[in-house]
C-alpha cells in the first residue's frame, strides 16, 4: 500500500524537511509526497481503492499502535494507497472533512504545517515498523 503524504505549501530546504526525508527514506513500504500550492484547487478525485486521511485539529487522536492497526487493515484490506492530507494554514472545511475516511488529530493543539508533515512522517515510520514487529516502538 502507497503511503501518500499531500501537503499544503512548500517545505525546501529546512530543519523539518530533513526530518521528514529521514523517516521517509527508513519507510519499508511504498511512499510519496505531494506538494500543492498553498491556495488555489482541489486535489484530484480519488481511486476507490485509496482511503483519505485528513490531519485536522477535531480528528482523532490515535495512539501509535491503533494507527498502525488500521493501516494494517487497509493494507490488508487490498487497499492501493493510504493519501494523508495536510491543509493550508486555514484547515478544511466541513465538506473536504465529510469527505475524509479518517480524521488524524496530533492533539489539539495547532500545529505549523511543516511539523505536522514531520510528526506524520515518524508516525509512518513508526506504524510500519509496528506491523513488522521491528524494536522501533516500545510500549510503556
Amino acid at each position: 500500500m502507497l503511503l501518500h503524504i499531500v501537503a499544503r505549501g512548500r517545505i525546501g530546504r529546512t530543519p523539518e524537511a530533513e526530518l521528514v526525508d529521514r523517516y521517509v527514506k527508513r519507510l519499508s513500504w511504498p511512499s510519496k509526497i505531494t506538494e500543492l500550492p498553498d491556495t488555489g484547487g482541489r486535489p484530484p478525485p480519488l481511486d476507490p481503492h485509496t482511503r483519505l486521511i485528513m490531519l485536522d485539529e477535531t480528528g482523532e487522536v490515535l495512539p501509535s499502535k491503533a494507527l498502525a492497526e488500521k493501516l494494517g487493515r487497509w493494507r490488508d484490506d487490498g487497499v492501493r494507497e493510504a493519501r494523508f492530507m495536510i491543509g493550508a494554514a486555514d484547515g478544511f472545511n466541513d465538506a473536504d472533512r465529510a469527505a475524509a475516511d479518517l480524521l488524524l488529530s496530533f492533539g489539539r493543539a495547532t500545529w505549523p504545517h511543516l511539523l505536522a508533515r514531520a510528526m506524520l512522517a515518524e508516525q509512518l515510520y513508526r506504524a510500519s515498523t509496528i506491523l513488522a514487529n521491528h524494536p522501533y516502538h516500545r510500549e510503556g
